[in-house]
C-alpha cells in the first residue's frame, strides 16, 4: 500500500486567494490513518488535482455532497482506470449508496468512525479485491475521543494560509424531522456531545481564531443540554477567539443567560432555521418553526438585544408557497434587524419525504444532480409552473443581495460591536451575505 489520497471535489474554488471552507470531514479521516501510512489530503478547490500520479497501491477517498458528486463520480473513474482503490463516501453515498456503488469499487455509509480504519486494513491486506462493497456504520458514535485531529494533518493542510473559514464540530445529531432536510437521515435524532477539554484542545492546536460550526442544531442544545452549554461557553471565554457562528433554531430566544454567556464565549451569530414565513408550511418544518413572521422578528429582536447577530435561513418553493409569499418574504426581510439573509430553493434532497413525496407524484424534474445546489427549481411546483417558481426566486435574491442591502445588514452588524473590535468583527459582518450571493450566481454564471 503506497498512501492514502483523500480528495474533495471543486466546489467554490479560490476566492481572493483561499478557498472558503476547510475539508474538515476528510481532516478527521486522515487522522484515523495509522502513522506508518503516507496520507495526502487534496483539495479542488485550491488546486488542480494531479490525478496522473494515481496508481495501484493507492487507497482514494472521495467524499461529496449531492450537489458535486457529478465531479466525485469523474475523479473516482479516472482513479479506478488508473489501478487505484477507489472508496465513495460522504452526505450522497449515505443518502443513496446504490448510486455511488456504479462508480466505485466501495461505498462508505454514515460517519466512518467504526468502518474507516478497517477499510484501510482490508486494502492493506489484499489490495481492490481486499475491499466490501459497502462498509456500513451500524450504530452513532459516541463522540468522546473520536477522531481527534492529529498533527501531521493541521500542518499538512495549513488553514491558516489556504482557508477562509475552519469549521468545526462540538454536537451532531437534531431530532427535528423537516420534510427536506438531510440532518436526521446523515446525523441521527439522538444529540451527541464532545468533552469540553477536547474541543478547546482542537481549538488551540489548530490556532484558529475563528470557525463556523457545522453541527446541525447547535442551539437546541440550550433545551436539551444546558449544563453543557454553559460548561462550553466558560472554557471558550477564556480562549483568545475573534469570534465563531453556529446553526440554532428560535428557541434560544427562550435562554437569554445562555445567550450572554455565548457573547462572553466570542460567539457572534446564530444561523437560525425560520425556513418560511408562511404559516401555512409548518407540517414541513419538524417543529424548529411555525411560519409566523411576528414570531420570527420578536425571537430576532430578543436575540441580538444580548449583543449576538441573527443570520435567517429561509427556504422558497414549499407547496403552500404562492406568489404572495415571495412579496411577503421581501417585506420581512426589508424590514427585520437581521444581519445576514439566506433564501434558498426547497431542494428535493435523496432519503428525504419531500423527495419520496415528489416520486410518489411524479413531480420531479430530470435534472443533473450539480443542480442540487439549492438555488435552482430541481421540480414541478404545485401553484407555479417551473418558470414563474424560477423567476421568483430570482426576484427576491436579486433584491436580498443587491450591493445596497448587503452594505446595510453588513453595517448593522458590524455597529453591534464596540470600537477596539471593529478590525476583528470586519470580515463577519460582510461575508455570509457575500458568500449567499455568490451561491445564487452560480445558476446564472
Amino acid at each position: 500500500m503506497r498512501r492514502v489520497v483523500l480528495i474533495r471535489p471543486r466546489r467554490d474554488g479560490r476566492i481572493f486567494g483561499k478557498a472558503p471552507g476547510a475539508p474538515y470531514t476528510l481532516m478527521r479521516l486522515a487522522s484515523l490513518v495509522p502513522d506508518e501510512i503516507p496520507v495526502e489530503i487534496w483539495d479542488e478547490n485550491l488546486r488542480d488535482l494531479p490525478l496522473d500520479t494515481l496508481k495501484e497501491g493507492d487507497l482514494v477517498g472521495v467524499t461529496a455532497m449531492t450537489v458535486d458528486i457529478d465531479r466525485g463520480e469523474t475523479i473516482a473513474r479516472r482513479a479506478m482506470k488508473q489501478g487505484a482503490g477507489v472508496v465513495v463516501g460522504g452526505v450522497h453515498a449515505t443518502l443513496l449508496p446504490e448510486h455511488v456503488q456504479t462508480f466505485a469499487h466501495s461505498t462508505m455509509v454514515g460517519e466512518g468512525y467504526f468502518t474507516w480504519q478497517q477499510l484501510i486494513q482490508d486494502y492493506a491486506a489484499e489490495g481492490v479485491k481486499g475491499l466490501k462493497s459497502v462498509y456500513r456504520d451500524e450504530e452513532w458514535a459516541n463522540l468522546d475521543g473520536v477522531a481527534p485531529l492529529t498533527d501531521r494533518v493541521i500542518q499538512m493542510v495549513d488553514e491558516r494560509n489556504n482557508y477562509w473559514t475552519p469549521y468545526m464540530e462540538i454536537t451532531r445529531g437534531c431530532p427535528r424531522n423537516c420534510s427536506f432536510c438531510t440532518a436526521i437521515r446523515v446525523s441521527g435524532r439522538r444529540m451527541r456531545l464532545r468533552p469540553v477539554d477536547e474541543v478547546i484542545d482542537e481549538i488551540e492546536r489548530r490556532g484558529i481564531k475563528r470557525f463556523f460550526l457545522t453541527d446541525d442544531n447547535f442551539g437546541l442544545n440550550f433545551t436539551t443540554d444546558p449544563d453543557y452549554i454553559a460548561e462550553l461557553f466558560q472554557a471558550l471565554s477564556k480562549l483568545d477567539l475573534h469570534g465563531w457562528t453556529c446553526q440554532s433554531e428560535m428557541s434560544i430566544a427562550n435562554h437569554p443567560e445562555l445567550l450572554e454567556m455565548g457573547l462572553a464565549a466570542h460567539l457572534d451569530k446564530h444561523f437560525i432555521g425560520f425556513e418560511s414565513v408562511n404559516p401555512d408550511n409548518r407540517r414541513q418544518l419538524g417543529g424548529k418553526s411555525k411560519g409566523l413572521a411576528a414570531s420570527a422578528e420578536e425571537a430576532i429582536r430578543t436575540i441580538r438585544s444580548t449583543g449576538i447577530g441573527v443570520v435567517g435561513l429561509f427556504v422558497m418553493g414549499f407547496d403552500e408557497d404562492t406568489p404572495a409569499t415571495f412579496q411577503a418574504m421581501w417585506d420581512f426581510i426589508r424590514t427585520s434587524e437581521l444581519d445576514s439573509i439566506s433564501a434558498t430553493m426547497l431542494t428535493p434532497f435523496p432519503g428525504t419525504p419531500f423527495r419520496q413525496l415528489l416520486e410518489e407524484e411524479g413531480r420531479l424534474l430530470d435534472m443533473p444532480w450539480s443542480t442540487y445546489d439549492t438555488a435552482h427549481v430541481t421540480f414541478q411546483p404545485k401553484n407555479f409552473t417551473v418558470e414563474e417558481l424560477r423567476s421568483a426566486y430570482d426576484w427576491l435574491c436579486r433584491k436580498t443581495y443587491s450591493p445596497m442591502q448587503i452594505a446595510r445588514r453588513g453595517v448593522r452588524s458590524l455597529w453591534r460591536y464596540p470600537l477596539n473590535q471593529a478590525g476583528k468583527k470586519l470580515f463577519g459582518s460582510f461575508s455570509t451575505d457575500y458568500g449567499y450571493r455568490r451561491t445564487y450566481a452560480y445558476r446564472n454564471s
